[in-house]
């Protein structure tokens, strides 16, 4: 019996605990990228954690907050993190379509038409106050944004890899906006919501900004992740394992929302497919090459308060998205 329990010692000893995947250069990028955003932004670390999520899990992300709480500010900086073609556009309710996607130009030397792209053609697009534009414009944004690629005068222009739209929005101002159709929104694989930040962080944000008002915020910051590492990172992400009783909690959740009478729109199977990449990212960025019910949860709300309707009768009673959402994740049985 002693040589048994010796040999069984010996065995377990000899297990490889390690992670199947190596996701540490993954991290280490990760957190480089952290610190230099940390250098302009205070605070604001879950809103940063859903950016890098969205962006190992190749989605695009609707930025919703009041003027002042560092939209703008933060997918700039993000953008200059990474080695990636960066293009802003401004929303305005004069702009079309063409002034996106790019537009036709006939050229008298060759006596042919010859398409000029827009400042879509890139791989980071940050798009300011995307609800300024109507549904028009905001239309050409569809194609692109879910099959990464622009259809213009019959010839399909593919979108070189990784491509994210990153834009913003004002929910208090309505004087001149337009409301994003749900076709659009649906998208977005994050919604993220930007508070406020507290009294300490608002004494720190005076602070930096008294230290720094001599020097560009733009040029302190570094370039940490090249092109080529954010596709290979994406494509670690998918391979992070998540079991079949996952699956299952994140189909239970969105069959919630079609059922709760709360919502007058439930999630379709593409918020599904949205929570499950989501919790691979957060999974990637905890260092584990696989998901747990944590994961799922964080990606829950950022990936499905914009893809259903509350009711008129709740929404009259200030009641929103995020709380119902909270109380279906709550009621739904965490696999064991």
């Amino acid at each position: 019996m002693e040589n048994n329990f010796e040999t069984n010692n010996e065995q377990n000893e000899n297990v490889n605990f390690e992670s199947r995947l190596n996701l540490q250069p993954l991290q280490e990028n990760v957190q480089k990228v952290k610190a230099e955003i940390a250098k302009v932004i205070v605070g604001q670390n879950k809103m940063i954690d859903q950016l890098l999520v969205a962006v190992l899990s190749n989605g695009h992300v609707l930025l919703e907050g009041v003027p002042g709480v560092a939209k703008t500010i933060s997918a700039k900086l993000l953008a200059k993190t990474l080695s990636l073609d960066f293009s802003r556009i401004q929303f305005t309710p004069d702009l079309m379509p063409s002034d996106i996607i790019g537009t036709s130009v006939f050229d008298l030397s060759k006596s042919t038409f010859e398409f000029k792209k827009g400042p879509i053609f890139s791989n980071f697009v940050l798009i300011d106050e995307i609800n300024r534009a109507p549904a028009k414009t905001q239309a050409a944004l569809f194609e692109v944004m879910e099959e990464r690629q622009i259809t213009a005068d019959g010839t399909t222009y593919v979108l070189e890899k990784p491509f994210l739209v990153i834009a913003t929005q004002n929910p208090i101002e309505q004087e001149g906006t337009y409301r994003l159709p749900e076709a659009q929104l649906d998208r977005f694989l994050f919604k993220i919501n930007i508070e406020y930040p507290n009294l300490a962080e608002e004494i720190h944000i005076i602070q930096k900004e008294n230290e720094l008002q001599s020097r560009d915020k733009m040029s302190a910051i570094a370039t940490i992740i090249s092109q080529s590492h954010i596709i290979e990172f994406q494509e670690l992400v998918k391979q992070i394992l998540i079991e079949q009783n996952l699956i299952e909690y994140i189909a239970k959740i969105v069959l919630n929302t079609r059922e709760n009478a709360f919502l007058y729109l439930g999630a379709s199977p593409r918020a599904s497919i949205a929570i499950l990449n989501a919790a691979k990212g957060f999974a990637a960025l905890r260092g584990r090459d696989f998901v747990t019910p944590d994961d799922i949860k964080d990606a829950a709300i950022p990936v499905l308060q914009h893809r259903v309707v509350v009711t008129p009768e709740r929404e009259m009673e200030g009641i929103t998205s995020i709380e119902i959402i909270k109380q279906i994740v709550d009621s739904v049985e965490i696999p064991r």
